[in-house]
């Protein structure tokens, strides 16, 4: 399996996201891509420098999970296979409300996805206090710590049943950032 063979089968750039979902192809082994923690996509070792491609395999990723075990894939109609993950495959790097009233933030990832945070796209924080808002699919992106930051100056301290904690409202959908 080489990276020109999966470029070759996705049919070089894509428009919009490919039905992975309705793709069931055989399982053919690893590849050694890897996606850092910050988000770079490395190939046997090396940074990938052409951003295309890294979109055009992400539109591709899957992720299953298998007896509590996250596991990642890359799936063309003929091919599946598996790489590795270190982390979450994007990263939230930018927001902005779209309204003048900020009931509205958009979330943007190192690789350009844009969409509203939302219940479909909701943010989740860990028993560790990481914090990660759903893509697509079921694959996150970890919160980037500048936009932590900037979320903590913007977020209303509630009490809730869990306690006082940092709310972020957007799209109706209010979010912890975390108790105090």
């Amino acid at each position: 399996m080489s990276l020109d063979k999966i470029s070759t089968q996705l049919g070089g750039t894509q428009t919009k996201m490919p039905p992975v979902e309705s793709w069931n192809p055989p399982y053919c082994g690893e590849i050694d891509i890897q996606i850092k923690a910050n988000g770079d996509w490395f190939y046997q070792g090396g940074i990938f420098k052409r951003l295309p491609l890294v979109k055009l395999f992400a539109s591709v990723l899957i992720k299953e999970v298998n007896k509590n075990v996250d596991e990642y894939f890359l799936v063309t109609p003929v091919e599946k296979v598996k790489i590795k993950v270190d982390d979450a495959p994007f990263v939230i790097t930018q927001w902005h409300w779209t309204d003048e009233n900020n009931n509205i933030m958009k979330v943007s990832t190192n690789l350009d996805d844009e969409f509203i945070l939302n219940a479909e796209h909701p943010l989740i924080v860990t028993e560790n206090g990481d914090l990660y808002v759903t893509v697509r699919r079921n694959l996150q992106a970890k919160v980037h710590r500048n936009v932590y930051y900037q979320w903590a100056d913007i977020t209303q301290e509630m009490v809730t049943e869990n306690g006082t904690e940092l709310i972020l409202s957007s799209a109706d959908c209010q979010f912890s950032l975390g108790k105090l």
